[in-house]
């Protein structure tokens, strides 16, 4: 007869110990032992390490593996119960260490629509549900008392929208309001705003896009359209395939979505300017092309039109689709396929972290009929989804991965391009680390093939993420280590930085709304003449469809008070790997070295830093 200790130790929140029974199995080389009752009494309360003794009749071999059941207490409710750790002590004098954070269940996890019937380890935590709530209980009072959130007015004047917050200020929503109107800033916010996703290198115009070299060589520095095309400084915003989308009905009146081609020209002084604008597709005598040299009023509402065509193709494609639904494919596939003593599941599971519950409550108050989406926006839940299907199809593996995105949309060489510059800093960290952990669990590509569990994992992922369509260039399977390698990188900078650099800046650059405008209540004019800033203030949404708009920014862009920073989750899960720990904590040291030099260049940009893809702000998964 040989004895195991084990010890036990549970979670110390106070609903996290159990008064159910709770069962342990020990899995070795040579065999397994039998099921063990722990708790003959309820005892496995909240802050509790435990140790008890399984006998078994011979040696196990390789302890590799645990198993934690948990049956009901007699009559009494289900507990579930909160598991920190396992050690196990073997008859060799060897300890070992079993990392598990993570509830013990007795029910499956299934699809749900509220946040409530979600397994206790996707959920809030108690403090996270606390913070969201008040931040939420504050701005709805706010909005209350100023009588702003109901009024179905049209804005009286400009000056009026900055008043609709009293506190939810930040440095940069204050710069943005300062100077909105100025060619510079419209063109600094595609390559350093909350999207930096859209523009592109243009060597050719689309053929729909009525813009001409006598239209636009004034405002080209005394060269010409074919010769700085030829010289890659013409770049393009493309919202064509906006053309079409379902728009809303708000306050009984339709709503407008813009679905116009902006040209930019990067000057002398290294600034990307706006050279031209066309907002509808297609070309004609009463869809004239907007130019620098028009009316002040009329060249703002063309830039204004665009920025809310922006705002949709952030929202929708980018932010939700990209990071967002993404994300929780990978942490679906992860949960369905990989054991918690899977090396893959420990490298990812800090990465999951309130991801299922953000997106639930999501589904359950944004795009539900009566959701925020459905409610506020220009293209309301029906044209959301249509954007969200034509972005689905032109979704590709390479411009998942950073790297390969800059190079194909020909931004390689821009100056001032700070989302592309920390970005690859954090890509090439985040992928020097994958590719260390996977080296010590796959020696070689033939441990990658034989892996079962691997291959399961992004066959869920091809099949339900990205609906089995090869075009998009997602693996079905995995043949080598340098494949899961680019593939593991790529969904860790998806739950982290890339989520980061387009959700924390929403409140930035939307909280002044002219800037960001989430619905237009009129469409594009049929002539430049006779434009005046009432156009543009008819143009903006009502006062209540605005204010929640920027209500909407303001909450998913406060940083929570259980904020997790990338990399600096206090569990354990490689306990066992000493080797493992070593390349986390080289991880954090190369962080910190990027954040440092982050932080360094932002003092030089102390009226704008750019801060979204510093260390210290990305959070460690999708949480909001």
């Amino acid at each position: 007869m040989v004895v195991y200790k084990v010890t036990v130790k549970t979670g110390d929140k106070m609903v996290e110990g159990t008064i159910d029974h709770v069962f342990i199995t020990l899995h070795g080389t040579e065999g397994k032992s039998e099921r063990k009752k722990l708790n003959d009494s309820p005892e496995l309360s909240s802050g509790v390490e435990k140790e008890y003794k399984v006998e078994c009749e011979a040696s196990l071999g390789k302890v590799f593996l645990i198993g934690l059941e948990k049956e009901q207490y007699l009559f009494l409710p289900d507990d579930d119960w909160f598991c920190l750790t396992v050690m196990v002590k073997t008859p060799e004098d060897e300890t070992l260490h079993f990392p598990c954070y993570s509830w013990v269940i007795e029910r499956q996890l299934l699809l749900v629509e509220d946040p409530k019937e979600l397994p206790h380890e996707a959920r809030f935590s108690l403090d996270k549900r606390m913070d969201v709530l008040l931040t939420a209980k504050t701005m709805i009072a706010e909005l209350t008392i100023k009588f702003l959130a109901s009024s179905k007015k049209p804005w009286a004047k400009l000056d009026d929208i900055g008043q609709v917050f009293w506190f939810n200020k930040t440095q940069a929503s204050g710069y943005v309001q300062q100077h909105w109107k100025e060619d510079e800033f419209f063109g600094y916010q595609f390559l350093n705003g909350a999207n930096p996703m859209t523009i592109q290198r243009c060597q050719q115009l689309p053929p729909k896009f009525a813009v001409t070299n006598d239209m636009v060589q004034p405002f080209l520095g005394g060269s010409t359209l074919p010769a700085e095309l030829q010289s890659g400084n013409i770049f393009l915003c493309d919202y064509s395939h906006l053309a079409e989308v379902p728009t809303n009905v708000i306050n009984q009146r339709p709503q407008y979505v813009p679905s116009p081609f902006c040209l930019l020209f990067k000057n002398k002084e290294d600034k990307l300017v706006p050279i031209a604008i066309q907002l509808r597709l297609e070309p004609g005598e009463t869809n004239p092309v907007f130019l620098p040299g028009d009316s002040e009023e009329a060249w703002l509402l063309a830039k204004t039109q665009v920025r809310a065509a922006d705002f949709i193709q952030h929202q929708f494609h980018f932010h939700l689709l990209r990071t967002h639904l993404l994300a929780e494919a990978y942490a679906i596939a992860t949960l369905r396929h990989l054991p918690s003593a899977h090396p893959l599941y420990k490298l990812l599971v800090p990465h999951l972290r309130y991801t299922l519950h953000v997106n639930t409550l999501g589904r359950e108050s944004l795009i539900s009929e009566d959701g925020a989406i459905s409610m506020y926006t220009s293209t309301g839940r029906e044209g959301m989804e249509v954007v969200m299907k034509k972005a689905m199809q032109a979704v590709k593996y390479s411009a998942l991965c950073l790297p390969e995105d800059i190079i194909a949309r020909g931004l390689e060489a821009v100056p001032n391009f700070y989302y592309r510059d920390d970005g690859l800093l954090v890509w090439i960290a985040l992928n020097k680390y994958v590719e260390g952990v996977l080296a010590i669990f796959y020696p070689s590509d033939a441990d990658v093939s034989s892996d079962e569990e691997l291959q399961g994992w992004i066959e869920d992922i091809y099949k339900h993420g990205f609906l089995e369509q090869a075009s998009t260039g997602i693996p079905s399977v995995f043949s080598s280590v340098k494949e899961v390698t680019k593939f593991v990188t790529m969904v860790i900078f998806t739950m982290t930085a890339q989520h980061s650099a387009l959700n924390s800046g929403q409140f930035d650059f939307g909280g002044w709304l002219p800037n960001c405008p989430n619905s237009l209540q009129s469409g594009a004019p049929c002539s430049k003449d006779q434009i005046r800033e009432a156009d543009l203030l008819l143009c903006l949404p009502d006062v209540n469809t605005s204010v929640w708009g920027i209500a909407g920014a303001w909450l998913a862009s406060k940083k929570s008070g259980d904020f997790v920073p990338l990399a600096q989750h206090p569990e354990q899960y490689f306990s066992s790997e000493p080797e493992v720990q070593g390349l986390v904590d080289q991880l954090r040291e190369d962080l910190k070295e990027i954040s440092q030099k982050v932080q360094e260049r932002n003092k030089d940009l102390k009226d704008l830093p750019y801060t979204y893809l510093d260390p210290e702000n990305i959070e460690n998964s999708v949480t909001i």
